[in-house]
Parts: C-alpha cells; sequence; structure tokens
C-alpha cells in the first residue's frame, strides 16, 4: 500500500534482498541453497546459486518497495 502524504522511503530489507538491472528487471536469490546441500546434486547446487528474476505476481509488491529504483 502507498503511504499517504510525505516522502516514499526505500525498505531497506527489500534493497538488500533485491537487484535491478539496467533494464528494470528485478533479481532475487534462489532458496535451498543454505543447508541440507549434501542430498542435492551438484548440478542442482550450481544453478542454485545464480540469480533469477522476480516473478510478475511479486513485481509490483517489490517495487513499491523501491520507490526510487526504476
Amino acid at each position: 500500500m502507498p503511504r499517504v502524504g510525505g516522502k516514499a522511503k526505500t525498505r531497506k530489507a527489500v534493497a538488500k534482498r533485491f537487484k535491478v538491472t539496467g533494464t528494470g528487471k528485478i533479481l532475487r536469490r534462489k532458496q535451498g541453497a543454505r543447508h541440507l546441500l549434501q542430498g542435492k546434486n551438484s548440478k542442482r547446487k550450481r544453478r542454485l546459486g545464480q540469480a533469477a528474476l522476480v516473478s510478475d505476481a511479486d513485481l509490483r509488491n517489490v517495487r513499491e518497495n523501491l520507490p526510487f529504483s526504476h
């Protein structure tokens, strides 16, 4: 929900978790790479290290919390 009046502020927790590309896309980290890694194969662990795009369903919420990023 947008703020009513006043200055828009960046949600710092969101700013630390997401990166905005030069073209305006928002990148996120993949979940599942923190623990229990011995049960996951090497290919899967490699893929978990790569960034992924934020889904369309979550895009609006992330953008609202990063008012100066786009």
